[in-house]
């Protein structure tokens, strides 16, 4: 396996460090080339090493890791972002497929970033992280857009056009409100994780839907919705009361 070149950008020495000995002391397959603090350091290190990763904090002295980004023409290289940011911040990093490491760096999660980057490296990491920046920016869910990682690379969809999203074993099948599907490989747990606070509810273990998007509820046991496009999903028992409560909080 070839060895993945990787440069470490942070402002605070021994964050540099002690990600420094993690990778060299449990990443066989990585070698780090350069350490810098600032972004000059950064970039000057990018084009001399040419690496396949950067480890890259967000806070660097008086400018920030997308300050690095925004001066390179082709970014060409995998991002990990360092940080100890917001709640808020996380769940744009999430939504545009942009992997980061939460500080102190856990050793399973750096493995796991690391192990992502070979499966990334031939997709458009200059949208993805265009995506990033304008998530971070968009305050209102309607702005968001979610990156799905399909078997043709990454597509971009608004979160408020996504109708539902149902389970397909370790995939989930996503369905946009101009009849289009998107089989994404990611859990149905992983969507219903960042898309419950953008009006989104798990009616059953198969089906996260979009509560804006809802002809009708068709009481029952459990009853069913059915969907803009004429779908009936059906709302298992015990998610049926906590549905229910959901949508009459909306009116």
């Amino acid at each position: 396996m070839a060895m993945l070149k990787c440069i470490i950008v942070d402002d605070e020495s021994k964050s540099r460090e002690s990600l420094r000995i993690l990778i060299e002391d449990f990443c066989d397959s990585v070698k780090v080339c350069a350490l810098c603090q600032n972004v000059d350091e950064g970039i000057q290190a990018i084009k001399e090493h040419k690496p396949e990763v950067v480890f890259l904090d967000i806070q660097l002295q008086r400018e920030t890791g997308f300050d690095l980004l925004t001066r390179i023409k082709d970014i060409n290289f995998e991002v990990i972002f360092t940080t100890a940011y917001s709640e808020y911040a996380i769940k744009a990093f999430k939504f545009s497929a942009i992997d980061y490491l939460l500080k102190p760096i856990d050793i399973d999660e750096l493995k796991m970033a690391l192990g992502k980057v070979n499966k990334k490296l031939d997709d458009n990491i200059s949208l993805r992280l265009k995506h990033l920046l304008q998530n971070l920016k968009a305050p209102a869910s309607g702005n968001y857009k979610l990156a799905l990682p399909t078997s043709e690379g990454f597509h971009f969809v608004k979160v408020s056009d996504i109708m539902y999203c149902e389970a397909s074993s370790n995939y989930t099948e996503i369905v946009t409100q101009d009849g289009k599907k998107h089989l994404v490989s990611r859990t149905l747990k992983e969507y219903d994780d960042m898309l419950t606070e953008h009006d989104f509810y798990r009616i059953h273990n198969s089906y996260l839907i979009n509560l804006n998007a809802i002809k009708k509820y068709v009481r029952g046991e459990g009853g069913y919705v059915v969907m803009n496009n004429d779908r009936s999903l059906d709302v298992s028992k015990r998610k049926k009361e906590g549905f229910l409560e959901r949508i009459s909080s909306k009116d």
